[in-house]
C-alpha cells in the first residue's frame, strides 16, 4: 500500500507564513527545492496533514494509433483502435473493465461530436460501463490518466481504460488555430488577436532578451526530437533535421519558426490500469505509477508573477517528487510538453533539471540527448511525433511505458527505470505530471 500526504496549503505545500521566505529564495527555482535524491527527498511540510491509504496502481496494457492526417478514419475509430490495442496488450476482456476515461480537448469544435464517453464505450465493446470525457485543453490526456489512476488507487474501480484522442486535420489551419485559442484567456488574450503561437513567440522573445540568446540557440530541441522520431514507427515526421534546416525554416510568428512548432494531427493512445496487486495476472511487464499530480496557474500569461517561470509546472512536479520519494537526479528520462521550443526550455527549468536561463545552453551541450543528463523527446516528442492535443498526454504515458518495458527499439535508453511525463494545458495553466517506474 502507498501512503500519500494530503497537503492543505498553497505554493508547493508552503503555509502562508512561509510565503515571504519563499519569495526570498534564489530566483532559479522560485522557492522550490528540487535538489534531492531518492531516499533523501523529504518534501515540504505543511502545518496540517493527514495520511490517506491508497492502492498502488500499474499500467498493464498500452495501445496507440500512428499520428498522422487520418482522412479515412473517424474520431471514434481512432479511439476504438487504441482502446482495443491496449486491452489486447493487457489480455483484458470487456467484462474486466470497470470504467473508461476519454481525454479530449475539442471534439465538438473539430468534428461536431461530443458525448465521447458513451460513444467510445459503445464502439470499443464496453457498452454499459461508466464512461466520461475529461477536458483540460492540451492537458486533457494527462488529466484523464490522473482520473483513471485515482479511481483505481482509491479503490473505487479495479480495472480502468484511459484513452486520449483528437481529430484535428479536417479543419482548415485558420479554423484549427481559432479552436486551439479557446484554451487561452478569451477576454484578455484571444480578443486582442493573440493565438497560441503568438503567445509562445512573446515568451521566446523575452527569454532571448533576458538570457542573451539568439533563435538558432534553440535548434537542439528540434534536432533532438527529429533524431529520436526516426525510431518511432508511429511518428508523423520520422526524419532528421540539421541546424541549417532550422535556420531556414519558415517563420510563423517571429521568432518562432515551423521547426519550433509541433504539428496539429490526428491520433489516439490508450492504457489499461489496475491495482499493482493484480497487475501480473494481466502482464509480466507492468509499469508502476509512482506519482500523479496536477496543478494550475493563471490562464492569461500577463497575470503571472513571472511569465518566464512555469509556476504550475513547479507545483505539479514538486508534489510528484514528494509522492514518489525522488528528486530530479533520479529521473532517467523526461517526456515533456514541447509544443514549442520555448515551452521545452521552460519545462526543464521549472521541473528542476536546469537552473533558470540554462536549459537552452544545456541543450546545446547535448544534455537532452539520449546520452545526456536528462533525455527528452525520446520517441520524437510533440515536435516530431505530432500533437493531437487531447491525445498527447496519453502518447507520453504510452511512450514512457515503452521505454520502461524495454520496447522503444532504436530509441531505447539503457537501464531506464524511472520516467517522468508532463502534459501542459494552455500556456502553462494546467500541468499534469506523472512518474512511472519499471517493475522488475
Amino acid at each position: 500500500m502507498m501512503k500519500i500526504k494530503k497537503i492543505i496549503g498553497v505554493l508547493s505545500y508552503r503555509p502562508r507564513r512561509e510565503f515571504q521566505a519563499a519569495k526570498e529564495q534564489p530566483p532559479s527555482t522560485h522557492g522550490y527545492d528540487f535538489h534531492h535524491s531518492r531516499g533523501e527527498f523529504d518534501g515540504l511540510s505543511s502545518p496540517s496533514t493527514e495520511v490517506i491509504i491508497m492502492r498502488n496502481v500499474s499500467i498493464v496494457g498500452i495501445g496507440q494509433t500512428p499520428v498522422n492526417e487520418h482522412w479515412d478514419k473517424s474520431l471514434r475509430e481512432l479511439a476504438t483502435r487504441a482502446v482495443v490495442g491496449a486491452m489486447k496488450d493487457a489480455g483484458a476482456g470487456p467484462d474486466d473493465v470497470d470504467a473508461l476515461y476519454v481525454g479530449n480537448m475539442a471534439s465538438g469544435a473539430f468534428t461536431g461530436q461530443e458525448h465521447l464517453g458513451a460513444l467510445v464505450a459503445d464502439y470499443a465493446g464496453l457498452q454499459g460501463v461508466e464512461a466520461v470525457k475529461v477536458e483540460a485543453a492540451c492537458g486533457a490526456g494527462g488529466a484523464a490518466f490522473r482520473q483513471g489512476y485515482l479511481a483505481v488507487a482509491g479503490g473505487m474501480k479495479d480495472v480502468v481504460v484511459v484513452v486520449g484522442v483528437e481529430k484535428m486535420t479536417e479543419k482548415l489551419n485558420g479554423d484549427a488555430t481559432s479552436i486551439l485559442a479557446t484554451a487561452a484567456d478569451a477576454d484578455y488574450e484571444v480578443d486582442h488577436g493573440l493565438s497560441f503561437v503568438a503567445l509562445n513567440a512573446l515568451l521566446m522573445r523575452r527569454y532571448m532578451h533576458e538570457y542573451d540568446l539568439t533563435h538558432i540557440d534553440f535548434a537542439p530541441f528540434a534536432i533532438n526530437a527529429h533524431r529520436n522520431a526516426v525510431h518511432n514507427e508511429n511518428a508523423m515526421f520520422p526524419f532528421e533535421v540539421d541546424e541549417s534546416r532550422v535556420k531556414t525554416a519558415r517563420m510563423i510568428a517571429d521568432p518562432i519558426t515551423l521547426l519550433d512548432s509541433s504539428p496539429i494531427a490526428d491520433g489516439a493512445a490508450a492504457v489499461v490500469l489496475c491495482s499493482a496487486d493484480t497487475a501480473r495476472t494481466f502482464t509480466q511487464h507492468p509499469v508502476r505509477v509512482l506519482a500523479s499530480s496536477l496543478a494550475t496557474d493563471t490562464v492569461a500569461i500577463h497575470n503571472r508573477r513571472d511569465p518566464l517561470f512555469l509556476d504550475g509546472a513547479a507545483k505539479s512536479v514538486a508534489k510528484a517528487y514528494d509522492q514518489a520519494g525522488v528528486g530530479p537526479n533520479d529521473i532517467n528520462f523526461f517526456e515533456l510538453h514541447d509544443a514549442f521550443s520555448i515551452m521545452a526550455a521552460l519545462s526543464l527549468e521549472a521541473s528542476g533539471f536546469f537552473d533558470r536561463g540554462q536549459a537552452v545552453r544545456e541543450a546545446q551541450n547535448c544534455e537532452i540527448s539520449r546520452q545526456g543528463r536528462i533525455p527528452i523527446q525520446t520517441l520524437g516528442g510533440l515536435k516530431a511525433r505530432g500533437h493531437p492535443v487531447g491525445a498527447t498526454g496519453m502518447y507520453q504515458i504510452v511512450e514512457a511505458s515503452m521505454q520502461l518495458r524495454g520496447e522503444a527499439g532504436g530509441a531505447q535508453l539503457p537501464n531506464a527505470r524511472l520516467g517522468m511525463t508532463q502534459n501542459i494545458g494552455g500556456s502553462g495553466a494546467t500541468v499534469v505530471t506523472h512518474i512511472l517506474e519499471a517493475e522488475r
